[in-house]
């Protein structure tokens, strides 16, 4: 299936058209709501909900509040040591990886209009090669990506990605990364506008119609959440998770029982995603 041909080019823009800035009538931007989900998320997250517990304790106690002070501070190091446990953040982490199976061959179907792969992180201002530009999750999606595109016949890579600053946006690195790793650059279709997973579905749907059915690429904790948001859009995705991390490293390993960052990192890899599918009707209001 071939794209609209403002779209074959490179990096996708149209004519006319920042690079950065998404048009408004797009999707609908909630910037203070964008700002306010940003904040909760972020006081949400296991060490600064620890920093914070661990103020009120002190304020607590300054105000003569003995019992509530001593029991913040208790709750605050626990928080943390919770979080970076193993069995914690595996068993968080676990239902929303398990939610779609990986895919190891591609569909053989006549109606995939594209092999979609969502955005990540970008770091253009680094002089490096582009593939030490992307992060770790970007490259593995990309990779991903490329490998199913491999499997099917005259179906187009679409990499989306925007940037919140002004910089160049991420589906740019994975346009460039992807030439590359070998892709023509006339089988990429570059997403450049868009700053969130709603905007993703929503530009996708405006590129390749309402009801295609695509192959979504994403990371196995972010699937469960943009599936939903490309359901919602009127989109039939076929989801092909990757970046699993449950299991690593395994219960046989002393790291898995002992607290570690790596632990906590999936830990507030799933918080942030069950906080992202509680707000998800918001992004589409």
């Amino acid at each position: 299936m071939s794209a609209s041909p403002l779209y074959r080019r490179r990096f996708g823009k149209r004519e006319g058209e920042s690079p950065h800035a998404p048009s408004a009538s797009r999707v609908p931007l909630f910037h203070g709501m964008e700002t306010l989900k940003a904040l909760v998320g972020l006081l949400a997250m296991p060490i600064p909900l620890t920093a914070l517990l661990a103020v009120f304790g002190v304020c607590a106690l300054a105000l003569g509040i003995r019992r509530t002070g001593q029991t913040l501070l208790v709750l605050a190091p626990l928080v943390v040591v919770l979080a970076a446990w193993g069995p914690v953040a595996d068993r968080l982490l676990a239902p929303l990886e398990q939610a779609h199976p990986p895919i190891e061959t591609a569909p053989d179907r006549d109606d995939i209009a594209a092999v979609v792969v969502l955005g990540s992180g970008y770091y253009p201002q680094m002089p490096l090669p582009v593939t030490s530009r992307l992060n770790d999750s970007a490259v593995v999606r990309l990779t991903e990506g490329i490998r199913l595109y491999r499997q099917l016949t005259d179906v187009p890579l679409l990499v989306s990605g925007g940037s919140r600053v002004e910089l160049e946006p991420s589906s740019a690195g994975y346009a460039a990364a992807a030439i590359a790793l070998g892709v023509p650059a006339e089988s990429i279709i570059e997403l450049n506008w868009p700053a969130d997973t709603a905007q993703e579905a929503y530009g996708t749907r405006e590129l390749l119609g309402q009801g295609a059915t695509i192959i979504l690429v994403t990371s196995a904790s972010h699937m469960a959440r943009s599936v939903r948001h490309f359901r919602h859009v009127g989109l039939n995705p076929i989801p092909a998770p990757t970046r699993h991390k449950v299991g690593m490293p395994t219960r046989d390993s002393l790291a898995y029982w002992i607290p570690t960052a790596g632990n906590l990192r999936k830990t507030e890899r799933a918080l942030y995603e069950y906080m992202g599918m509680v707000s998800l009707r918001l992004d589409h209001r």
